[in-house]
């Protein structure tokens, strides 16, 4: 369950029960909603789609019903903590407005929880129980060859040209007449807000932090684990209105002030002054890593001790073996189109196995690394192959033995379950296992 533009609040179906499985209710407008979030989606409904969405509804309220006969438990911590977590999120990328917030929900914050968080809590409730049910559920090699022997030839995907690439990060380090400008900048910014200064002035005239700067340097509210550690231990510490000693973090220097407090909640601000990147700091930065590259080329090391001597520890990929992550996939395969341009142009014409020379690039918040890149693999354009393609096509035999589990233990519960729907719901062939009787033991 996400918390979605749309506004449940504003629902022009008029509800009605049409079903019930257990101790639980399939309201008209779930069903409606569901099928306007798929066509907003895909923009055209699929042939069946209001039946489908219909079955998987019905077998969510079966898990969900016998999830409280088993006694399941979610603590309210935890439905807390994952509401909070969401609305965090939202409020990231509005730059931590609360009234744009409120604006666009038609709702306080509070009010958005209220309404969401038994629907959470039954989400949790549901995804516990599906685990339990499939906790044993895996595949041998054997099974995973059936299954693909089950595919017709002509029925085979067809995978386009992947790679694999791992790399090795390094981030510039900052010389020590740069840093000693960056503090005593700082130092004369908190020297002239004890004298009387506006912090915000100052803030939006001199941080470095553009997102808010524009805010004066308004951070909005947070709670622990949202900041960087060196900058939450300090701003935790504070009093209302009390200006931070300067801290030092990843990012570069702060000044924080102290706004106000709720609970484990805090509004501060800052000032973020970041020393300067000289070209020779960066040109060092360069020097290093053709020096770790060198010692590649030598035999010296393996590119996995490598990357872990050498690279840097907050990026995904130093806990992966230096191999990088498809973020929309999850796996480790690249087609060539989900790849950053600046590493496609660098691997094109690479052998796997080769290690490129050291080149810069900057992350989503503007900071300036570099970083070599190896080439691990690299497939031809080809239909679906056991010996290529080996991982995808067992996770593909694991969700198909997932889903043949789940709709057999849907028919075991079935039988053992109240359940009646309604007779106008709809002419769906696939509902024949829900409607055996319409009134059960």
């Amino acid at each position: 369950m996400a918390i979605t533009v749309s506004c449940y609040c504003q629902r022009e179906v008029i509800d009605k029960v049409v079903a019930t499985v257990g101790g639980e209710l399939v309201l008209l407008s779930e069903i409606e909603e569901q099928l306007a979030l798929m066509e907003a989606q895909n923009g055209v409904l699929p042939e069946g789609a209001r039946c489908g969405i219909i079955d998987q509804i019905l077998a969510t309220k079966l898990l969900l019903n016998q999830s409280k006969l088993d006694s399941i438990e979610v603590s309210d911590e935890e439905v807390e903590a994952q509401l909070d977590a969401r609305i965090d999120r939202i409020l990231t990328f509005m730059n931590n407005d609360v009234q744009q917030f409120e604006d666009y929900y038609g709702q306080s914050i509070g009010e958005v929880k209220a309404q969401f968080r038994e629907d959470l809590k039954n989400q949790i409730l549901v995804e516990r129980m599906r685990g339990q049910v499939m906790a044993n559920v895996n595949v041998t090699p054997s099974e995973v060859k059936e299954f693909f022997n089950s595919i017709p030839y002509d029925s085979l995907p067809y995978f386009n040209s992947e790679v694999e690439v791992g790399e090795i990060v390094y981030k510039p380090k900052v010389n020590d007449e740069e840093r000693a400008k960056a503090m005593d900048l700082l130092k004369r910014l908190k020297s002239e807000i004890e004298g009387g200064a506006d912090f915000s002035e100052l803030a939006s005239k001199f941080s470095d932090d553009g997102g808010s700067a524009r805010a004066g340097g308004d951070l909005g509210w947070a709670k622990r684990g949202r900041y960087v550690p060196e900058f939450e231990a300090a701003a935790f510490n504070l009093e209302d209105n009390e200006l931070s000693d300067i801290v030092e973090s990843d990012f570069g220097f702060h000044l924080i002030q102290m706004l106000e407090r709720r609970g484990n909640s805090i509004h501060v601000r800052h000032i973020l002054i970041k020393p300067e990147i000289t070209n020779a700091d960066l040109e060092l930065a360069k020097e290093h890593l053709d020096s770790v590259r060198q010692l590649l080329f030598d035999d010296s090391l393996s590119f996995s001790v490598a990357v872990k001597r050498f690279s840097n520890e907050d990026i995904q990929s130093y806990n992966n073996d230096g191999r990088m992550v498809n973020p929309l996939t999850g796996n480790t395969f690249f087609e060539i189109g989900d790849l950053d341009p600046d590493i496609y142009f660098t691997i094109d014409t690479m052998d796997v196995e080769a290690v490129s020379a050291p080149f810069e690039y900057r992350d989503q918040t503007g900071e300036v690394y570099f970083r070599l890149v190896q080439l691990q693999s690299r497939t031809a354009p080809h239909r679906a192959d056991l010996k290529q393609d080996y991982s995808k096509i067992k996770q593909a035999a694991i969700e198909a033995k997932q889903n043949e589990f789940i709709s057999e233990w849907v028919g075991e519960r079935v039988d053992a379950t109240y359940i009646n729907i309604d007779k106008n719901i709809g002419d769906c062939p696939n509902l024949g296992k829900w409607r055996k009787e319409d009134i059960r033991p």
